[in-house]
């Protein structure tokens, strides 16, 4: 819901990663042991530096998935003023989180949504057919070892007056509500954005 992304936002946590740099070993100096080399420390793996769904993290989620450098999660929280409410739900899923991509040159943003029990392929086109989209394709996947249900549309966008290629993807959990994993943002369609909804569905698994 291209034109709603403002109002749903709470603030994120801006993330500074530092890359660990190595040392030069000094030259050996004659010993009866011969020195011993400075290792230089492993750089961060930037695949995966962010968890989010499990304990301990920003968002409380029936799922947990990994995020890629530079994407912060937050809570978002359901307003009280009724007349607000209805900006948090799309179709029959409520916004619960949002990991949006701050720390990178990209805008992009992971949206989590949950809906009541009930079978998946129907929340998912139900919840796609809202946002007023178009050409909607539903394909069986995996999410993680999680069967799933991955949505590719066009969705109209506001801001810039364009239809922007849509994806989401959904599971339902052991107690059987279901989660939608849901890709957006102006830069949406870049290759480095699509790749942290890539890393979010094959890193996603039950809490």
């Amino acid at each position: 819901m291209p034109g709603k992304a403002p109002l749903l936002r709470t603030a994120l946590l801006a993330a500074a990663l530092l890359t660990a740099c190595g040392t030069t070993p000094e030259p050996a100096t004659p010993a009866t042991a011969p020195p011993t080399a400075t290792k230089a420390p492993a750089a961060p793996s930037p695949e995966a530096v962010v968890s989010v769904g499990g304990p301990g993290t920003a968002c409380a989620l029936p799922v947990s998935f990994s995020l890629v450098e530079g994407w912060e999660p937050e809570t978002v929280e359901k307003p009280d003023d009724p007349d607000f409410a209805a900006l948090v739900e799309q179709g029959p899923a409520t916004i619960v989180c949002e990991a949006k991509s701050e720390g990178t040159p990209d805008i992009g943003f992971l949206r989590v949504w949950t809906a009541p029990k009930g079978p998946v392929r129907s929340a998912l086109k139900a919840f796609a057919e809202d946002d007023k989209s178009k050409e909607l394709v539903l394909t069986d996947v995996k999410a993680g070892a999680v069967a799933a249900v991955e949505a590719r549309y066009s969705v109209y966008s506001e801001l810039d007056e364009a239809w922007r290629d849509g994806r989401s993807f959904a599971v339902t959990t052991p107690k059987g509500a279901v989660v939608i994993v849901e890709l957006g943002g102006l830069d949406a369609e870049e290759d480095a954005v699509v790749a942290a909804y890539e890393r979010a569905k094959s890193t996603l698994k039950p809490t």
